[in-house]
């Protein structure tokens, strides 16, 4: 017989999102750590510089905590026994609306991704060739 699904089975199966944020955002945090590191904190251009990269860093390995923490919690609650619901609040123009603005930032959030992917690579690529380059006595 199949397994009815729940709440606590929504949640879990939606637990990859947070999860990937996360991942996204301590990834972004770690290279602006590293870039500070190339930073002349004399040059009072570079200070601000390290200043701010210091700033969103920490911001962006905040939320990666929360997201991966929020993730971690509806992972685990794939065992979450069912409620009593109210069928008419869960079926309102406020539920729908909700899922519908969910559902749109999902595809935002896809088209950034799709968008940024190709820039992304060949700055990947350009990095590679300058290390070889590099290692190989420029």
């Amino acid at each position: 017989m199949a397994e009815q699904p729940t709440c606590g089975h929504g949640l879990a199966h939606n637990s990859v999102v947070p999860a990937a944020l996360a991942g996204v955002a301590a990834a972004m945090a770690r290279n602006l750590e590293l870039h500070m590191a190339a930073l002349d904190r004399d040059d009072a251009a570079s200070a601000t510089e390290h200043d701010v990269y210091e700033r969103i860093a920490r911001g962006l390995r905040a939320a990666a905590a929360d997201l991966q923490a929020s993730a971690a919690e509806m992972a685990g609650a794939r065992d979450l026994p069912m409620g009593a619901h109210d069928m008419e609040a869960l079926t309102s123009e406020a539920v729908l609306d909700a899922f519908e603005r969910y559902v749109a930032a999902e595809a935002e959030l896809r088209v950034l991704v799709e968008q940024r992917a190709e820039p992304n690579r060949q700055m990947l690529a350009a990095m590679r060739e300058a290390i070889g380059a590099a290692h190989d006595g420029g």
